[in-house]
Protein backbone atom coordinates (compact mmCIF):
# COMPACT_ATOMS: atom_id res chain seq x y z
CA UNK A 1 0.00 0.00 0.00
CA UNK A 2 1.27 3.82 -0.93
CA UNK A 3 0.92 6.17 1.79
CA UNK A 4 -3.05 7.48 0.43
CA UNK A 5 -4.28 4.07 0.57
CA UNK A 6 -2.98 3.65 4.34
CA UNK A 7 -3.74 6.53 5.08
CA UNK A 8 -7.17 5.66 4.05
CA UNK A 9 -7.34 2.46 5.38
CA UNK A 10 -6.44 3.96 8.72
CA UNK A 11 -9.66 6.01 7.94
CA UNK A 12 -11.80 2.79 7.26
CA UNK A 13 -11.15 1.01 9.84
CA UNK A 14 -11.20 3.44 12.17
CA UNK A 15 -14.32 4.24 11.45
CA UNK A 16 -15.31 0.40 12.46
CA UNK A 17 -13.90 0.91 15.56
CA UNK A 18 -16.19 4.04 16.40
CA UNK A 19 -19.23 2.56 15.05
CA UNK A 20 -18.34 -0.88 17.05
CA UNK A 21 -17.93 1.60 20.16
CA UNK A 22 -20.92 3.38 19.56
CA UNK A 23 -23.09 -0.05 19.08
CA UNK A 24 -21.92 -1.56 22.08
CA UNK A 25 -22.94 1.73 24.49
CA UNK A 26 -26.30 0.37 24.42
CA UNK A 27 -25.76 -3.33 23.70
CA UNK A 28 -22.81 -4.09 25.40
CA UNK A 29 -24.05 -8.10 25.92
CA UNK A 30 -23.84 -8.60 22.30
CA UNK A 31 -20.51 -11.06 21.32
CA UNK A 32 -20.82 -10.23 17.83
CA UNK A 33 -20.22 -7.03 17.89
CA UNK A 34 -17.83 -7.29 20.74
CA UNK A 35 -15.39 -9.87 18.45
CA UNK A 36 -16.01 -7.38 15.79
CA UNK A 37 -15.14 -4.40 17.96
CA UNK A 38 -11.57 -6.28 18.69
CA UNK A 39 -10.85 -6.89 15.00
CA UNK A 40 -11.26 -3.58 14.04
CA UNK A 41 -9.04 -2.37 16.64
CA UNK A 42 -6.66 -4.69 16.10
CA UNK A 43 -6.54 -3.89 12.42
CA UNK A 44 -6.37 -0.06 12.75
CA UNK A 45 -3.39 -1.20 15.37
CA UNK A 46 -1.84 -2.65 13.00
CA UNK A 47 -2.36 -0.07 10.36
CA UNK A 48 -0.94 2.59 12.54
CA UNK A 49 2.13 0.95 13.20
CA UNK A 50 3.08 -0.28 9.62
CA UNK A 51 2.21 3.49 8.92
CA UNK A 52 4.86 5.08 11.42
CA UNK A 53 6.99 2.21 10.64
CA UNK A 54 7.03 3.45 6.99
CA UNK A 55 6.48 7.28 6.80
CA UNK A 56 6.78 8.22 10.49
CA UNK A 57 4.22 9.08 13.12
CA UNK A 58 1.04 9.68 11.93
CA UNK A 59 -0.26 10.69 15.50
CA UNK A 60 1.63 13.25 18.21
CA UNK A 61 1.23 10.24 20.74
CA UNK A 62 3.28 7.81 18.47
CA UNK A 63 6.22 9.84 18.67
CA UNK A 64 8.69 7.30 20.94
CA UNK A 65 11.64 9.34 21.11
CA UNK A 66 10.78 11.53 23.91
CA UNK A 67 13.51 14.13 23.42
CA UNK A 68 12.86 14.60 19.70
CA UNK A 69 9.94 15.77 17.84
CA UNK A 70 10.40 13.83 15.11
CA UNK A 71 6.80 13.99 14.01
CA UNK A 72 7.42 17.60 13.11
CA UNK A 73 10.46 16.74 10.65
CA UNK A 74 8.48 14.65 8.40
CA UNK A 75 5.90 15.93 5.64
CA UNK A 76 2.01 16.12 7.29
CA UNK A 77 0.32 13.37 5.54
CA UNK A 78 -1.41 15.59 3.28
CA UNK A 79 1.20 16.76 2.12
CA UNK A 80 2.48 13.98 0.38
CA UNK A 81 -1.37 12.59 -1.62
Amino acid sequence: MNQKQLLMYITQVSFGVTEAVMYLDTHPCDAEAMSYYQKMRKLRKEALDKYQQEFGPLLSDSNEDECHWIWTETPWPWQNC
